[in-house]
């Protein structure tokens, strides 16, 4: 059965997640499908996620195709996901992080649509966001879409980090991750799309730890980060338009923690572009400010 599978990438990097990580590795073990090799790399810990890791050395060694648990001072997530490339053999790859966890099906399931869909290069799904306590406190999950280069420079996409799953060889023809770039994800994806389909599937396949830890929840980190982003692309036709799409987003993210700065950003955009006034998204920002 296992050798007739295509083999799975699994890289799961952990970063001060003692609380979570066995909960993540677990969720690897449980997969109903049979053929994965799974990577962990500690990337520079400073609580006990080395030792809540060691100690399912043995089951994974035992579980899974091929196995290896690395762990080292701190380099960064991006250029940890490159470390763990180099080591993947598998003809697909997924990675999630040390606090989130996989459905026990995800992997069965993505695969099957992907050795039936040739011009797919990698796909995604809806997820369950959890609590620390592992308990649900929201569901999300959209429609079937397949996401173009454009609906993703825009940032009008939803393609959740957790429930991906790529093809190994296209990721590694773009040379995987940028090391520069901590929305490591989103400037992968901009790379695969000009590759082959990014396909959102209607079905539910991780679950998200939402806590206040969460990189998200910075928002001028976040803002920073995705202008690093787009500035790669500012040769394209679109890069007007994407800049002022973050500095709408950036607006919307700091009505919910600092409304006042929300206002003033408001403000400045509408000096620059008056026009904004009769956009839909004017009228959203508005009622959205009346609301919180």
């Amino acid at each position: 059965m296992q050798s007739s599978q295509p083999l799975v990438s699994v890289v799961i990097p952990c970063y001060n997640h003692e609380k979570f990580v066995q909960d993540s590795i677990q969720s690897v073990i449980d997969q109903t499908y049979e053929n994965i090799e799974l990577i962990i790399i500690d990337d520079g810990s400073k609580d006990g996620s080395v030792e809540k890791i060691q100690k399912m050395v043995d089951i994974c060694e035992q579980r899974f195709a091929r196995f290896e648990f690395r762990h080292r001072a701190n380099i960064g997530l991006s250029a940890t996901l490159n470390e763990a490339l180099e080591w993947c053999e598998g003809k697909y790859f997924s990675s999630i992080a040390s606090d989130d966890q996989m459905l026990n099906y995800k992997t069965s399931m993505q695969v099957k649509y992907l050795e039936r869909s040739q011009e797919v290069i990698a796909v995604f799904g809806g997820v369950y966001f959890i609590d620390d306590s592992n308990e649900v406190i929201e569901k999300k999950v959209n429609k079937y879409k397949v996401y173009s280069f454009k609906e993703i420079f825009m940032h009008k996409h939803d393609l959740p980090a957790p429930t991906q799953m790529i093809v190994l060889k296209a990721l590694k023809e773009i040379q995987g991750f940028n090391a520069d770039i901590k929305i490591e994800d989103w400037f992968m994806l901009l790379k695969l799309s000009s590759l082959g389909k990014v396909v959102y599937q209607d079905k539910i396949y991780s679950k998200y730890r939402q806590h206040a830890n969460n990189f998200s929840h910075n928002i001028d980190v976040m803002q920073s980060e995705r202008l690093k982003v787009i500035n790669l692309f500012s040769d394209d036709i679109l890069y007007g338009d994407a800049k002022r799409r973050l500095e709408v987003i950036s607006i919307n993210e700091y009505i919910l923690v600092d409304k006042k700065k929300s206002l003033m950003l408001l403000f400045k955009y509408i000096r620059k572009n008056k026009i904004f006034l009769i956009n839909p998204s004017f009228f959203k920002i508005f009622l959205k400010y009346i609301r919180y």
